[in-house]
């Protein structure tokens, strides 16, 4: 039986989704086909037939989940408002709706080439958002090496955040980072 091309989208979109989220949560590494599958309420074979593999899947979950992200960023967003999202309880406690970049940056060495060149993209997109909202009186390269450690110093306050089992000292993570980045 022949799906439309409208119900082939809707069933993409579903599983790109679901993906999206479930290596968000879980890992690339810890979410099987399996789990995929059930996740988007679909069979290997829709999956298989949309992607062709699960290496194809998470390329296409990587790029979905980073441009998900990017729209959520508001256009009067200042620096110091998305540090303060960023470094919140509520983001660290939330990783299949969050930042792709922390939730899937331990994992991304081992993934395609075409999986790490989406990351990468994304990466070289966040910053250059950061970048245009930072003083306008510096020179551009000094903007774009502070919105290069904004971002280093976010994802990594969010990573050793989430990590630690001492719900104290992951709070006193997410405080002493927001403070030292201004937000």
């Amino acid at each position: 039986m022949r799906i439309s091309k409208e119900k082939a989208a809707e069933n993409r979109d579903r599983i790109l989704k679901a993906a999206s989220r479930l290596m968000r949560e879980r890992g690339i590494s810890g979410v099987g086909v399996d789990a995929l599958t059930e996740a988007a309420g679909m069979t290997h074979g829709s999956l298989y037939s949309q992607f062709g593999s699960k290496e194809r899947l998470v390329e296409e979950a990587v790029a979905d989940a980073i441009a998900a992200k990017g729209r959520e960023l508001r256009e009067d967003a200042t620096v110091d408002d998305y540090v303060s999202e960023y470094l919140s309880a509520e983001h660290r406690d939330d990783p299949g709706s969050g930042c792709p970049f922390a939730a899937l940056c331990c994992e991304m060495r081992q993934q395609s080439k075409g999986a790490r060149e989406r990351f990468t993209a994304g990466v070289k997109g966040m910053v250059g958002w950061l970048s245009s909202r930072m003083d306008k009186e510096t020179k551009l390269k000094r903007r774009d090496d502070q919105a290069l450690a904004t971002l280093s110093s976010l994802v990594g306050a969010l990573v050793l955040a989430r990590a630690v089992n001492d719900p104290k000292l992951s709070d006193d993570i997410l405080r002493a980072a927001r403070n030292g980045l201004g937000g």
